[in-house]
């Protein structure tokens, strides 16, 4: 089953009895957002996701697969700037970005986040095996 989330991205505070976490929810699914034919196993905008009940134009998204890769990539333009102008405003006590992708998709923008808004904890996924890391 799929997971249901309230939007594409989102915001939602935890409040805690002695501090407080700003959770910032954003699609970073561009990265996987290509062209039409090209690595067609692992491609969000291949002939496998366009038509029948998978259409993305019925839930909002892009409407044909000519459109898929830009649509992906406008989107995660927009979620970047809402994402700066929460974290500029948030004075939560943990500031907590969850996404798809790990930070090496994006790491020079992450790091900036750290920098200029005092973002402590990216969340990630993507990796498709279990990795355990010791120092």
């Amino acid at each position: 089953h799929n997971w249901i989330m309230p939007a594409r991205y989102f915001m939602k505070r935890m409040a805690h009895s002695n501090f407080n976490i700003d959770y910032f929810m954003i699609d970073s699914n561009a990265f996987d957002a290509k062209n039409p034919g090209e690595n067609p196993d692992h491609n969000i905008c291949g002939k496998h996701n366009y038509g029948g009940i998978g259409t993305c134009d019925r839930n909002g998204g892009p409407p044909n697969i000519e459109g898929c890769r830009s649509w992906f990539w406008a989107s995660y333009a927009v979620q970047k700037q809402w994402l700066e102008e929460k974290l500029a405003k948030s004075d939560a006590t943990w500031k907590v970005v969850v996404t798809h992708f790990p930070c090496g998709y994006d790491g020079a923008w992450y790091k900036g986040l750290k920098a200029k808004y005092g973002l402590d904890l990216l969340v990630t996924g993507h990796r498709h095996q279990q990795e355990l890391w010791w120092p």
